[in-house]
């Protein structure tokens, strides 16, 4: 079995990306020099980049701040820490209300929002198909799953199985095996929780991206919008596929092209359909949605990336949704555009 450790990569190669699009794009503008700080959140990196701070704030109390934000996001929502409130309900075996922060019953809200829209296809209780096919912190298989295996991980998937309140702020298993994987929200709900901190500190001009995800508000000294790399989708090289404006929103993406492996010369995504219980196998290699929240943003692209390049665009345009899709065909890579996608530039 040939394994590809695809989301370090691919993170780092984000990274990287936009590290050199800020040499290059940034510039001296005419004013203050831009602040930057790096740091780990959510078992991933994240990256901000801020002008005009205001007096009060320096920037080290910035990232003290951004460090509390992240601490109380991870505290939540991260499935590396075993007393997170993530893994204690994941451990719960019971069917009664589970108290939660009103953090976590947000994102769970959403993700069962985005999962109704998209017709199963986003999924956050999916943790027993991605640990089936050697996704999640299980030992990964040498072998595929066979047909029984997956009916009866599938028998432990669906976001109907979960229940969510507000007052006060709980989680509910009708079955109490379900298990919630955040892997494709939380992120984006990290952005936008710095993000909201950001704001409310002063800042006006900012950028913020966690694992890929990315968050912007003002623009820049030049009055220029931020630019955001978009990859291109292969798995053996790091490039731009397209540069994109973005100003006061939010954009995520979704591709299949860095984490897999293969068996026997067959290739396995790490992106698995609720539906079939299966890794997706369609042309359709990356989707970038921009949205008001990058937790919307994020749990769409996924939610597209499953539904494949006939389905994900037909419910991309029924629902106004804005996003980039890039599908692979004989003659290279074709990019389709939907509702109010922002002005890009190709590069391919």
């Amino acid at each position: 079995m040939k394994w590809f450790s695809g989301t370090l990569a691919k993170v780092i190669g984000l990274i990287v990306l936009l590290l050199l699009l800020a040499l290059m794009l940034v510039g001296c503008g005419n004013s203050s020099d831009p602040v930057r700080i790096q740091g780990r959140a959510i078992g991933t990196t994240y990256s901000i980049t801020a002008y005009g701070l205001p007096e009060n704030l320096s920037p080290e109390d910035l990232r003290k701040g951004v460090e509390l934000v992240v601490a109380g996001v991870n505290s939540a929502m991260s499935l590396f820490k075993p007393d997170s409130e993530l893994s204690r309900f994941n451990a719960y075996r019971k069917d009664d209300w589970f108290l939660v922060s009103k953090e976590l019953a947000d994102v769970v809200h959403t993700a069962k929002a985005v999962n109704r829209i998209t017709g199963g296809a986003f999924d956050i209780t999916i943790a027993p198909l991605v640990n089936l096919w050697g996704f999640g912190p299980d030992k990964r298989p040498e072998i595929i799953p066979t047909e029984d295996e997956i009916k009866e991980a599938k028998a432990n998937v669906g976001s109907d199985l979960i229940e969510v309140r507000f007052d006060p702020p709980a989680l509910k298993k009708l079955t109490p095996a379900i298990t919630l994987d955040l892997a494709a929200i939380a992120k984006g709900y990290c952005v936008d929780a710095v993000s909201s901190w950001l704001k409310a500190s002063g800042v006006s001009s900012y950028m913020v991206e966690i694992g890929g995800e990315i968050r912007t508000v003002g623009v820049k000294p030049d009055n220029a919008p931020w630019r955001i790399a978009v990859e291109k989708p292969v798995s053996m090289e790091r490039s731009v596929q397209a540069l994109i404006n973005l100003s006061d929103e939010a954009m995520a993406t979704s591709g299949d092209y860095r984490n897999y492996y293969e068996i026997d010369g067959k290739r396995y995504s790490h992106i698995i359909d609720p539906g079939t219980g299966r890794p997706i196998t369609h042309t359709l290699v990356s989707v970038s949605v921009v949205d008001e929240t990058c937790s919307r943003a994020d749990a769409f692209a996924t939610g597209l990336t499953v539904l494949g390049p006939e389905r994900g665009i037909a419910l991309a345009k029924e629902c106004n949704l804005s996003a980039f899709f890039i599908v692979k065909t004989p003659d290279g890579l074709s990019e389709i555009v939907t509702g109010n996608f922002p002005q890009h530039e190709k590069l391919n």
